[in-house]
């Protein structure tokens, strides 16, 4: 069985700071994440938007910070692995009874995430028409598309295939949008866009090799039917974080409890990013990169207590 310094399971963004600090510093590190891809949420649901609120980047797309985030990686990378159990035995944390490390920091964010679908039911090949992901625009070219949903991620995703698509529907049920005003004020300036509300989908079929969707407008009887070759469903995403609790870590709201160094109730586990609530915490990525560097500062101080810590830049 192997043997590892620390075990990081999450492997979003700041699963995959906390990598590369730990690397800096020496730690034998193993990093797990859920799906088959590291990333996170950055690279599954919007790889291609420029991001602005990273320190030294003006700005920069979600695919560029992941790729920047891994290329330095030598540690060891696990991914499509799901951390079910930890044990502790004889100073080791023994997860899914294959791996052991000495110590163990939480990054899941949010936790598990699953993308909410459409409310109707639909076929196997009716499913092969419909987009719950979008990575690549340049993949629906010339394509006539449909984006269904009123949040940030729809507002996005319509942004990104405009450019690539010889037309686009947007459509919400409801008037309003949650996402952005300059996003949406974005959008009403294109030519090929097309902004649908109050519209619910009530029913698909394939026609013409085209997907057939059957709108209904909220509020009355009146119904019509569009075609599409692809529909990009962005209804927002159901997360997870049970298993937290099965593991014995006390949360607190929706995240994990910590103190100052970002250890939890149980000594040797930590948590950072968005799977821990506190008082005054943003969710945002640079927080998770600074919560990062505490907590494991602290556990090579509990790890090796003779070590001298060398802050590297922020040294003199």
């Amino acid at each position: 069985m192997n043997k590892f310094d620390l075990a990081i399971i999450g492997g979003g963004p700041v699963g995959l700071f906390a990598t590369q600090f730990a690397q800096l510093h020496n730690l034998n590190t193993i990093t797990f994440e859920a799906l088959n891809r590291f990333g996170g949420q950055v690279e599954w649901l919007f790889p291609n938007k420029e991001i602005k609120d990273i320190p030294s980047y003006e700005s920069l797309s979600g695919k560029d910070l992941i790729k920047k985030l891994k290329t330095p990686l030598t540690n060891t990378l696990q991914p499509n692995y799901r951390v079910e159990t930890i044990k502790k035995e004889d100073g080791y944390f023994f997860i899914n009874d294959e791996y052991q490390a000495k110590t163990i920091l939480i990054t899941t964010g949010l936790g598990a995430f699953h993308p909410k679908t459409l409310p109707i039911k639909v076929t196997k090949t009716e499913e092969k028409f419909i987009n719950y992901f979008m990575t690549d625009p340049t993949n629906y070219k010339n394509q006539k598309v449909a984006v269904l949903g009123g949040g940030d991620t729809a507002l996005d995703w319509a942004l990104q295939l405009a450019p690539m698509v010889n037309s686009l529907t947007l459509i919400h049920r409801r008037p309003q949008f949650r996402g952005l005003e300059s996003s949406l004020n974005q959008l009403k300036c294109l030519s090929n866009v097309k902004i649908s509300t109050p519209y619910l989908p009530k029913g698909l079929q394939i026609k013409d090799n085209l997907l057939e969707l059957t709108l209904n407008k909220i509020g009355s009887n009146e119904q019509s039917k569009q075609s599409f070759d692809n529909i990009f469903v962005a209804y927002g995403f159901k997360s997870d974080n049970r298993i937290l609790r099965n593991w014995g870590l006390e949360l607190s709201g929706r995240g994990i409890q910590v103190d100052r160094t970002m250890a939890t109730n149980i000594p040797g586990i930590y948590a950072i990013g968005d799977s821990v609530e506190y008082e005054g915490r943003v969710p945002m990525i640079a927080l998770g990169f600074g919560e990062a560097q505490i907590a494991i500062t602290n556990i090579i101080a509990k790890l090796f207590p003779d070590k001298k810590i060398t802050l590297h830049s922020t040294s003199i």
